[in-house]
């Protein structure tokens, strides 16, 4: 079974996949975390990986930067590679002054003005539910680690830069504490599937205090967040 973007075979790819948007991140979290491990893509560079944690498998596959790049990803994997859950694993600016460098957020709702939703399904709304039932595994996670996560709505922006525009009003509406680019199409795709996805980020810079992390540092300091989503299976 190959699809345009993904070379896998049937039965390489785990039915819990975690997805960064950073390549270089899935490579770095195969090579410190997984045991027994297979890349299992490699097609336009997006690398892909299949091992085990705590004996558990799991797949750890990049989705690329932007909705429509993660929708393409996403789609395939549940709808051609029997995947079950996807739990993107990314980074996010803070818009808020409690939400500091390398704090974690697990996303309730994805709210954006993005036009994906209404492309990929005809669906209007412009706010979209993560999965509960991942969330609370991904909480119970996190508990047991001993690590914090806030719970919070985020927006998901189609663009990196604005040029004579303003702010989103649905970011106050909606009460958004950040700002990152996929959980829309991830979201989208899942709910229309009847799959589940989640999003946990960590903060990778601040639009109040203007902190940021360096771009290595995105790739390879966000320790805390991939622990949590590794150990989702442990018992």
């Amino acid at each position: 079974m190959k699809t345009p973007h993904i070379e896998a075979e049937l039965g390489e790819i785990s039915k819990t996949v975690l997805m960064p948007g950073d390549p270089l991140r899935a490579k770095y979290i195969a090579e410190h975390f997984l045991e027994n491990v297979k890349q299992v893509n490699r097609v336009r560079n997006i690398l892909a990986y299949t091992g085990t944690f705590h004996g558990n498998e799991i797949t750890v596959f990049a989705s690329g930067m932007g909705n429509p790049s993660i929708g393409i990803y996403a789609y395939e994997l549940f709808q051609f590679y029997g995947v079950e859950e996807i739990i993107r694993i990314g980074s996010c600016g803070s818009y808020v002054k409690d939400l500091n460098v390398k704090d974690l957020v697990l996303v309730a709702n994805s709210v954006s003005d993005s036009n994906f939703a209404k492309s990929f399904c005809n669906d209007h709304r412009q706010v979209i539910p993560s999965n509960t039932e991942l969330d609370a595994r991904l909480l119970e996670s996190a508990n047991r680690l001993h690590h914090h996560l806030s719970i919070a709505n985020i927006f998901s922006s189609d663009a990196f830069y604005h040029v004579d525009c303003e702010e989103s009003p649905l970011i106050k509406e909606y009460g958004c504490v950040g700002v990152e680019m996929e959980t829309f199409a991830l979201f989208t795709i899942a709910e229309k599937l009847g799959k589940k996805a989640s999003c946990l980020l960590t903060v990778s810079d601040s639009f109040v205090t203007k902190q940021e992390l360096t771009s290595e540092e995105r790739e390879k300091n966000m320790l805390d967040m991939i622990e949590i989503a590794l150990s989702i299976n442990d018992k």
